[in-house]
């Protein structure tokens, strides 16, 4: 045990010193001074550089060859299976490699944020280059013959691989695209919210809405921010979001989707702080719980009901005479360019595109270069609209800014869970919607903390949802919900 306690005190320190790294994150896409990304970009060079020491520290290799980890109880048994695997992939990663990641994304993302602001992505692709090679390099030393995108997806969801993801996204494929095409020609089609909805009235029922999901503010913080997200773990859980004067959706949406993710955090067993399994276990398990708060949740008929009231009561009339047609107009399915603004229906199909793109920069078979072509190409196929403009296209989202590759499936992932825990919640919970109507979320939010957040990394991460759900999870619920739940507003 002696062992397990100093490798348990130092794992402590680096988690901690993790946590400092991901403020400074933070911190950059939040109140950083625009002049200072230079500066930052070697700080977090210098973190990482500290993190890889740490994490490659001749005493891990000794603590580890000391510990037998049957002697261990549940708890300790998936600390040490944590720490193994983050042991053995930090080891195949050269520290210079390492810190050369850190440095350059740092940098490339307001390379990135300037590129879309000025809708130029020439003025990108350099960056974006020197990104993808990086992160093959990793994936080469990671996956050491094996399947180089299997290697960089394991950061994210570790026992994924693309082959499993490519036969669900296969399963979903079909059934999405032809619930999409009944609901674009049915003969009913909810009318769009319009007029312009302050800024100030905005940020005041986002900050409402964050309270009546369970996020606890004592704990955390709410920003803006161009992409909304959510940092950290444990006693600081930080959340951001944006507005858009003739779009509140897209506030209230992002804010109950953060909140899911900061939620999660929030609940974890306070005896895993500062420890591998004081943080959620895998981004497909996260993203259950912010698509469940944000979809399934926020976008019931029973929540819209309440939404409805308190928006009249912030902006007055704004032209939705009632709480049926305010639902449908939350659920409102239409042609968009921008992923995180897409509707329930369409959302996956923007994911499963971005799986394929980034599956090829890895492989070498597509080009930065010819990455808008590819991108514009294939949204047309899937989607039916020309890109208009880089914002609207391949520049749209962080992710591949700050190398990321190998996170977007995480997302559909995330909404499969969600399927599959909604449909468990539901039975469990038969009276939910007479709550949610009044805006109360608490049966559903003490549902999913009780079942699967409170335990953080302890299992890994299907298991996580299958032991919260009750069943082996699949594809089936999600598309079941979506086709029984559009049929209804979409009359047919």
């Amino acid at each position: 045990m002696s062992a397990y306690d100093d490798l348990m005190a130092f794992q402590r320190e680096t988690e901690a010193l993790a946590q400092v790294a991901g403020r400074l994150g933070w911190d950059q896409e939040t109140m950083m001074p625009a002049g200072a990304a230079e500066q930052r970009s070697e700080e977090m060079a210098a973190m990482e550089s500290v993190l890889h020491a740490r994490r490659t520290d001749p005493k891990l290799h000794d603590w580890l060859g000391l510990i037998d980890d049957l002697t261990l109880d549940p708890v300790g048994q998936a600390n040490m299976r944590h720490i193994r695997r983050r042991y053995a992939r930090t080891m195949k990663v050269p520290a210079k490699l390492a810190s050369e990641i850190a440095r350059v994304t740092s940098v490339a993302q307001g390379v990135w944020a300037r590129a879309r602001a000025s809708e130029d992505f020439a003025a990108f692709a350099p960056t974006l280059e020197k990104v993808v090679k990086l992160r093959q390099e990793e994936a080469a030393a990671l996956a050491e013959g094996s399947d180089l995108y299997d290697a960089l997806l394991d950061d994210y969801e570790p026992g994924a691989t693309a082959a499993g993801l490519e036969a669900m996204f296969g399963a979903l494929r079909p059934r999405l695209v032809a619930l999409r095409e009944k609901i674009l020609h049915a003969p009913h089609q909810p009318l769009p919210l319009t007029g312009e909805f302050p800024e100030a009235g905005q940020l005041t029922l986002s900050r409402e809405l964050a309270l009546a999901f369970g996020y606890d503010l004592n704990h955390g913080r709410i920003d803006k921010a161009v992409h909304p997200f959510s940092s950290g773990s444990g006693l600081d859980v930080r959340i951001t979001t944006r507005t858009n004067p003739a779009d509140p959706f897209n506030c209230f949406y992002s804010t109950i989707h953060e909140v899911g993710h900061a939620a999660y955090e929030q609940a974890i067993d306070r005896a895993y702080l500062l420890t591998p399994l004081g943080a959620g276990v895998s981004m497909g398990v996260h993203e259950s719980q912010s698509r469940s708060y944000e979809n399934q949740l926020g976008r019931s008929r029973a929540f819209t009901g309440f939404l409805y009231g308190r928006m009249r009561d912030t902006f007055g009339d704004f032209g939705i005479s009632d709480a049926e047609s305010f639902y449908a107009s939350v659920n409102r399915v239409h042609p968009g360019y921008i992923r995180t603004e897409a509707d329930e229906v369409q959302y996956n199909l923007h994911v499963l595109m971005r799986f394929d793109l980034e599956r090829a920069l890895i492989d070498g078979s597509l080009k930065v270069a010819d990455l808008p072509t590819a991108w514009n190409s294939r949204f047309e196929a899937d989607f039916g609209v020309k890109v208009d403009k880089p914002s609207n296209g391949c520049l749209q989202d962080v992710h591949w800014s700050v190398g990321l590759f190998g996170y977007f499936p995480t997302y559909t992932l995330g909404n499969v869970y969600a399927g599959c825990l909604t449909k468990a919640m539901r039975v469990a919970l038969p009276d939910l919607d007479s709550a949610l109507a009044r805006g109360d979320t608490s049966p559903a939010t003490d549902w999913l903390r009780e079942k699967l957040q409170q335990h953080g990394g302890l299992h890994e991460p299907r298991d996580t949802v299958r032991r919260a759900c009750g069943f082996e999870p699949d594809e089936g619920p999600l598309l079941d919900y979506l086709e029984a739940k559009f049929g209804a507003i979409y009359q047919f």
